[in-house]
């Protein structure tokens, strides 16, 4: 055992590292908190490193860091399984896609990936679209009151508001009613916990964590959203059995779509085996996690980017107003998820610049060559840090600014493979991306439509690397109503 550590440590010293204590590695040397502080501390060992970077968690548990396309393109391009830090998520999301490996995984990800399929997705730009007059309804108000006010908490209800409907048609008017829900309660209370305990080393053993006080709400509240789930999954079996369905579900509420719920209890793989319901919840459960809050985070940073830029905000508008010209409605239709350029640049450098999801965390389960004999030994935690490979300054020209036009069609060529993966890449790439993308179009078309955004000039939010990329004092905004043809801020 001492021989094969030995042997591990010596591969593992092929990469570059700082000079680690002989007891705490480098602890003494990393950020407490991943704030704008720690986020800088990143950005320079990426400048100083380059491709990969060794860390030490203690005398015995090694790290290594991929901070380029290099390494990433070299493992996303594998199924390795998600690292054992995943397993905090496990009480609520079970072995869903982001959580199971092996065949289960694959099999899963074979079943679920037509419920993705650009055909299923257009019916959800109906509730899209509806959602997000709901969403601007509370913006007239505070277009009304001229005050500035935090952006984040309100998409966040706008977020929550699609996904309960999409998945499962839950409609809980939280978009009115705030967190007041017991269900829009409980999940926000799962996500605040899930990043708290995320943030302190000391609970991320399961034997501490449960005995304290938050460890139990965890538990209670796990438990209370999953007898949701599961009485909709009963329930929702019991009229397919009732109806004798024996294909697509006959939808005769006023959705007018079937939900992910529906598409799930209707698969069956190549042995026409369906999906159990422990399995259905999971899928659920892991729907709503990856689709609520980072989903909510990237639309806010987008609306903090192009608050800042004036002319960035007006050239949206022309184009925005240029397709919905002598339209009844400012809906997005799924023809149009295509037409809007200059709004894509836009999504994909907010993406690269705020990095919603910073890190993805593999354990690699044999001995991995990533670059130049450079080994990463069996049973190695690796982390890929989306956040450093999209400001790795060797690749990336000035990274801390906005600049949309990285992407432009006569640009994004240039762009080197795996260095831009918001949704990460490979087999285990982000099965719901496109429903991502369709949500982050619509409420932004619809705002930027109907109104003109500033930024309070007082407050600047600093970001917090949590479970998602979060503002930590929140963005303040201002709003005020546009009229047809109106531009604050002239190209």
């Amino acid at each position: 055992m001492v021989y094969n550590f030995k042997i591990k440590s010596f591969m593992l010293n092929k990469f570059d590292h700082d000079h680690p204590h002989w007891l705490f590695g480098h602890l003494l040397q990393l950020p407490k908190v991943f704030n704008d502080a720690g986020l800088r501390y990143k950005r320079e060992r990426t400048a100083r490193y380059r491709d990969f970077c060794l860390s030490w968690i203690g005398p015995l548990l090694p790290v290594v860091a991929i901070t380029s396309p290099i390494g990433a393109r070299a493992l996303l391009k594998t199924a390795e399984p998600k690292g054992n830090m995943y397993q905090m998520l496990k009480p609520w999301l079970g072995e869903g896609l982001l959580l199971s490996s092996g065949e289960k995984w694959a099999r899963n990800r074979r079943l679920l990936t037509p419920a993705f399929h650009f055909e299923i997705l257009k019916p959800y730009l109906v509730i899209k679209n509806r959602a997000a007059d709901v969403f601007c309804k509370k913006f007239e108000k505070y277009a009304v009151s001229g005050d500035f006010f935090d952006v984040c908490s309100v998409v966040t209800m706008f977020t929550l508001d699609v996904i309960l409907q999409c998945s499962f048609s839950y409609e809980t008017n939280c978009q009115d009613q705030g967190s007041g829900h017991p269900y829009v309660k409980a999940v926000n209370e799962l996500g605040r916990l899930l990043s708290k305990r995320v943030m302190n080393p000391l609970l991320h053993s399961d034997l501490i964590y449960y005995l304290t006080q938050d460890g139990r709400q965890f538990r209670k509240h796990c438990i209370y959203v999953h007898s949701i789930t599961e009485d909709i999954i009963l329930s929702r079996r019991a009229a397919l059995k009732k109806n004798n369905a024996t294909s697509e579900r006959k939808i005769s509420s006023r959705r007018g779509c079937q939900d992910f719920l529906d598409i799930l209890l209707m698969a069956k793989d190549e042995h026409d085996i369906g999906l159990r319901d422990k399995e259905i919840r999971d899928e659920v459960d892991t729907f709503l996690f990856e689709g609520h809050d980072t989903t909510a985070s990237a639309i806010s940073w987008t609306l903090y980017s192009i608050a800042q830029h004036g002319i960035v905000q007006c050239r949206l508008q022309k184009e925005i107003d240029s397709l919905l010209y002598n339209r009844k409605t400012d809906d997005l239709l799924a023809s149009d998820l295509n037409q809007l350029m200059y709004l894509s640049m836009c999504i994909k450098e907010s993406l690269r610049l705020h990095c919603v999801v910073s890190a993805i965390m593999r354990q690699v389960t044999r001995d991995f060559t990533v670059d130049n004999g450079k080994t990463i030994p069996e049973n190695t935690l690796t982390s890929i840090l989306i956040y450093c490979i999209h400001h790795n300054p060797h690749i990336w020209e000035d990274s801390l600014e906005f600049r949309p036009e990285r992407f432009s069609p006569e640009n994004i060529d240039k762009i080197p493979t795996f260095s831009y993966i918001p949704f990460s890449a490979g087999p285990r790439n982000c099965i719901g991306q496109n429903f991502a993308l369709h949500e982050i179009k619509v409420i932004l078309v619809k705002v930027l439509h109907r109104f003109f955004l500033e930024l309070d000039p007082s407050h600047k939010p600093g970001k917090l690397e949590s479970m998602v990329m979060r503002a930590e004092n929140g963005i303040k905004i201002k709003v005020t109503q546009r009229g047809k043809g109106q531009y604050m801020f002239e190209e």
